[in-house]
């Protein structure tokens, strides 16, 4: 059998390993399939490239460049997956943990370039929030903006997942416009190693935007400063020993963390045998112990049911396990794979001996079970194990000691107050789940154990054909928890892009906001169009081009039209007497949804242009009655441009409502599809 030497790419380069490099077995033969890792490492050359060469060229893109960039990549990936499996198999993961790992990187890339496309600005500042006014007629405002760190993130990651834990931490990296170094597990190197040469041979990513080093990073961490960002995933130990180096807390590098947490999933007191929630939480607890062999650092480790219900959770739970064939992943009939390495086995087996001190193996013996495959007998296998602990209150070792394998622990419950006090003994987990058909049941948990998870899934009757699992982050979503579980927070949509970006207080006139930020500020100049904005194309308008259109005056007629035909009657608008007697009006007053119909008749050019669609219509406030005999008028401007299609953008317009003594009485934004001067 050849060995693979699985190499780093450096400042552009592949880099073979030296004679220090460490062996990689095989988990299901435990035969050596390949070698990573280096005495040394260039780590000036490492900084360079990422800060000289990737920085500028991801900070030159906007963020719907790099969206773009993203999806692409995604798509390319997902054309090159088999290659992926392949691979994964010698990590012990079988075809369906494929799917987590390699479909669900990929799928979670896309997400994120789509959260790009929508949620952030085709330009190179990101908006946090809206302007603050500072001043009291408006000629000093402030804004927070959010901009690339300049410097790079160094990606550490476990060796549970080599595709989603490098490409869930990559996406958002990426699309903030920061260069990553990527350090995967040695364990499972070789899979991120082909990942990454794929993406480099797409010829997606400018020079500098990715490299990869497969072993030890030598003194890398001792070379970062502020501008910098560490994101960990791994036990809670390696965590507090990297975070706690001189050189990270003197500059005050970012650093991220997801690491080990004791996970826990309660059993509502109204899911009884014979529910659809009592068979959910069942199949729950059997898909997170046996999926990647328990692998999983969101897995069920404390599973939670009341008193009265353990023994038949128990039964249940076992009977599902008895029929997991555990054995060789390339085999279809196999249902859970092995552990990544013989030192993961020993080390699950060691946290095992220490569950047991206060809890009772009542599932699962290490030492004999079947294994599926006539290769696979050196493999690192386990069965699944079910522990029970009889009296959880005094027990410690199973809220603090995580078997990261198919390990779990049953343990009872009084009352919801006591599951709840249970579930936090975990001092901080990434999720926690109840399964229960009872709202105030779900209410109780949330408010009693949110402040110690980073996510609650709740699944029910109702829910469970569409939900995702209480094991699957998902890139719309926080992933991270508070306290064991490291404080940290990746994922969210958007949120897990400013992780990667400084958030700025930018004060000055509307005019320099307006400037900075590529939007136009109330307040700054309006420039008037030369014709009418209508007939412009998406590339012929300017942001602040402005329409200042006649006025019109509202009649009591049209006051009463507009109620007769929308059947709109409410009393303020049809019945002077109740209206003045309503604090907030002088008498009978216009519809609100009239001044907004009335005021598209005093902007909209009809004949057919470059608007092709209105899409939209934003932050409508009313601020002002509006009373038959007053007259309004319209100011119409290009707040912001974005590019949606090849041959159409987006305008969003601010329209802002004035009446005869020029006080505002309404204003919202307007969002049309323009056409392009020319497709692209």
């Amino acid at each position: 059998m050849t060995i693979r030497d699985v190499q780093s790419f450096i400042a552009g380069a592949w880099v073979a390993p030296d004679s220090s490099a460490r062996d990689i077995a095989d988990a299901v033969t435990g035969k050596v399939i390949a070698r990573a890792g280096r005495a040394s490492v260039d780590t000036g050359a490492l900084i360079e490239h990422a800060t000289r060469v990737g920085g500028p060229a991801l900070r030159a893109l906007t963020f719907h460049d790099r969206a773009r960039m993203l999806k692409a990549l995604a798509l390319h990936l997902q054309g090159h997956k088999q290659l992926l499996y392949d691979l994964s198999f010698s990590t012990g993961a079988t075809q369906q943990d494929h799917l987590i790992d390699v479909d669900g990187g990929i799928g979670t890339m896309l997400v994120i370039a789509s959260k790009g496309r929508r949620e952030m600005p085709d330009g190179h500042v990101y908006l946090d929030g809206g302007v603050e006014q500072l001043s009291r007629k408006g000629s000093f405002v402030g804004q927070h903006v959010c901009t690339p760190l300049q410097g790079v993130a160094v990606h550490i990651n476990a060796f549970n997942f080599p595709v989603w834990g490098m490409l869930e931490k990559l996406a958002p990296t990426l699309l903030a416009g920061v260069p990553a170094i990527v350090k995967p597990a040695t364990a499972t190197c070789y899979v991120t190693e082909a990942c990454v040469r794929l993406m480099l041979e797409s010829g997606i990513l400018p020079d500098g935007t990715i490299q990869l080093v497969t072993g030890g990073l030598g003194d890398l961490l001792a070379h970062l400063g502020p501008q910098d960002v560490v994101s960990f995933t791994g036990s809670a130990d390696t965590a507090l020993a990297l975070r706690s180096a001189p050189t990270l807390l003197r500059n005050s590098v970012r650093f991220v963390a997801e690491q080990d947490s004791l996970n826990a999933s309660i059993l509502g007191p109204d899911a009884v045998p014979g529910t659809p929630e009592f068979g959910l939480f069942v199949q729950e607890a059997h898909r997170e112990m046996t999926t990647k062999a328990g692998q999983k650092c969101t897995a069920i480790r404390r599973i939670i049911a009341p008193e009265t219900q353990v023994d038949a959770v128990i039964a249940a739970l076992s009977d599902r396990l008895r029929a997991t064939v555990i054995g060789d992943p390339r085999d279809l009939a196999t249902r859970m794979g092995a552990l990544v390495s013989d030192a993961q086995r020993r080390d699950v087996l060691a946290k095992c001996t220490t569950l047991a001190t206060e809890a009772t193996r009542v599932y699962g013996d290490p030492h004999a079970f079947p294994i599926h495959g006539d290769d696979a007998q050196n493999g690192a296998f386990l069965p699944p194990m079910l522990y029970h602990c009889a009296d959880p209150d005094s027990a410690t070792r199973v809220h603090d000691t995580e078997a990261f394998g198919p390990v779990a622990t049953i343990m009872g419950y009084r009352d919801l107050a006591h599951a709840i006090a249970l579930v936090n003994r975990g001092h901080g987990s990434l999720v926690a789940s109840v399964i229960t058909h009872d709202p105030q049941v779900a209410r109780e948990v949330v408010l009693g154990a949110g402040a110690f998870h980073g996510r609650l899934y709740i699944n029910n009757r109702d829910s469970m054909a569409e939900a995702t699992g209480h094991g699957a982050p998902v890139p719309h979503m926080v992933h991270g928890g508070p306290g064991r579980a490291g404080g940290g927070e990746e994922l969210g949509g958007v949120r897990g892009v400013l992780h990667y970006m400084q958030r700025t207080a930018v004060q000055g006139s509307p005019d320099i906001l307006t400037a900075v930020t590529g939007q136009w500020v109330p307040g700054a100049t309006a420039t008037q169009s030369p014709s009418h904005p209508f007939r412009r194309s998406f590339d012929a308008l300017n942001i602040g081009d402005t329409l200042h259109t006649q006025d019109r005056e509202i009649t009591l007629e049209d006051i009463a039209q507009f109620a007769e035909f929308t059947g709109d009657t409410f009393y303020a608008h049809t019945d002077d007497a109740a209206a003045r007697r309503n604090p907030f009006f002088p008498g009978r007053v216009a519809h609100g949804y009239l001044l907004i119909s009335f005021a598209a008749g005093l902007f909209v050019d009809p004949g057919e242009g470059p608007v092709l669609a209105n899409t939209g219509l934003d932050t409508l406030r009313f601020q002002k009655p509006v009373s038959a005999g007053d007259r309004i008028k319209v100011q119409l401007t290009v707040k912001a441009k974005t590019r949606r299609t090849d041959t159409y953008g987006e305008v969003r317009w601010q329209v802002a409502l004035r009446n005869h003594d020029g006080d505002p009485v309404a204003e919202y934004e307007l969002l049309t599809m323009n056409a392009y001067a020319t497709p692209r």
